[in-house]
């Protein structure tokens, strides 16, 4: 979907709780990252324009991407919306850009990195806009684990599946071990692969995608699951209990997503009787089993956007997404599941100060904040990658 700049654009005023996090401060503008260049004050009036007219400069050069949960100030500049996968796609299709500005996370600009071409160059605009989820699992602890599971005689009758939102060093990883990549729109069916293909599962590296998918849409039991901690010897799992397990959960999980609880989806329902509560996968597992509707951020989009009208929605995932939705259809109730704010704030740190010294930067010719992933790395993760591109629907 193809998101054009409106012709009016007015700067929303922040909320005194969002300054106090620091929304539309210098604070946020200048997050302590290294830049070659100054970056613009948020507080600055022609930051829209500057940004459109370095857009407009480039034209053709430059592809823009924005995942769901970006500000409102960036998502009017991307050339196309979605997931992160979604997004990874359609920069692989774009070969004649010879720029991706990617409004998103690292991993994000990663997996982008794999798929295009070596023409391109891709760009994050804030390189400390991270993943929480991702950076749980490092390559030097997955070996271990690994290791872990070889010491148990396990090696050969286990297979790792690794959630898209892993570092390209996960990624590699699941490549060379034989493993696929999975979604949370095809978690299901790569799990029904991996089964396929082995006795056990070594889910990385978040764990309520994993269980929820395997428990809730497969029929497993949770005693099925083990969860593999690697702050603890051995994962903290004994070595029968790793023969005994069908799916080994790596202990990840979404910051934002872990703060959904059940009390809240009780308390929602009794305030709002004929609500209709959606969570995305990612939410532990007590709360996903209490909501009426698991999906995807995409599947999520489609529920809100198929609901009727006057319909009561509480949604469990990122606010920005489901401010927008809510924006989007004045005629339902959508409410946030949450009590409090809760911002992706690796996500957030992608603003208009940044994306306007990106495009302002490519525009003189400097390439900033470029991801780059090494050739082998890419090599595998482009493997592992095809597996998953190979299955049915994919």
């Amino acid at each position: 979907m193809s998101v054009s700049p409106p012709t009016t654009w007015t700067e929303p005023t922040p909320s005194p709780l969002l300054l106090l996090l620091g929304e539309g401060t210098e604070a946020e503008t200048e997050r302590g990252v290294e830049c070659p260049g100054v970056l613009p004050r948020a507080s600055d009036p022609g930051l829209l324009a500057r940004a459109r007219m370095a857009k407009a400069e480039l034209g053709d050069r430059v592809f823009v991407l924005g995942h769901h949960y970006q500000r409102d100030e960036v998502i009017q500049f991307a050339d196309v919306t979605g997931d992160s996968f979604k997004l990874a796609r359609e920069a692989a299709a774009r070969s004649e850009s010879e720029y991706i500005v990617f409004c998103g996370v690292h991993f994000m600009a990663e997996s982008a990195d794999i798929l295009t071409g070596d023409h391109q160059q891709v760009v994050l605009p804030d390189l400390a806009a991270g993943c929480s989820m991702a950076d749980m699992a490092t390559l030097a602890e997955v070996e271990a684990a690994w290791s872990a599971i070889a010491a148990a005689g396990l090696e050969q009758s286990t297979i790792p599946l690794t959630y898209m939102n892993s570092s390209a060093a996960i990624k590699s990883f699941t490549g060379r071990h034989g493993g696929s990549i999975c979604t949370s729109s095809n978690a299901r069916r790569s799990l029904e692969w991996a089964f396929d293909q082995a006795d056990r599962v070594l889910f990385l590296p978040d764990q309520h995608l994993g269980r929820n998918t395997a428990v809730l849409q497969m029929g497993l039991s949770p005693a099925d699951c083990v969860v593999f901690d690697p702050r603890k010897p051995g994962g903290g799992v004994s070595r029968d209990a790793l023969r005994q397990a069908k799916l080994i959960l790596w202990r990840g999980h979404c910051s934002v997503h872990a703060r959904f609880t059940v009390d809240r989806v009780q308390k929602i329902r009794r305030q709002v009787p004929d609500v209709t509560v959606i969570v995305h996968p990612e939410c532990a597992y007590e709360v996903a089993a209490n909501a009426d509707f698991i999906g995807s951020t995409e599947n999520i989009i489609k529920a809100v956007n198929a609901a009727p009208a006057g319909a009561a929605l509480a949604i469990g995932t990122e606010l920005n997404l489901v401010r927008r939705l809510a924006t989007q259809h004045p005629d339902k109730r959508v409410m946030f599941l949450d009590s409090s704010v809760c911002f992706c704030s690796t996500m957030n740190r992608i603003d208009l100060p940044h994306l306007t010294w990106a495009l302002e930067s490519l525009v003189e010719g400097r390439v900033v904040n470029r991801i780059s992933v090494n050739a082998e790395t890419a090599r595998w993760s482009t493997v592992a990658l095809e597996r998953m591109l190979a299955l049915p629907g994919s």
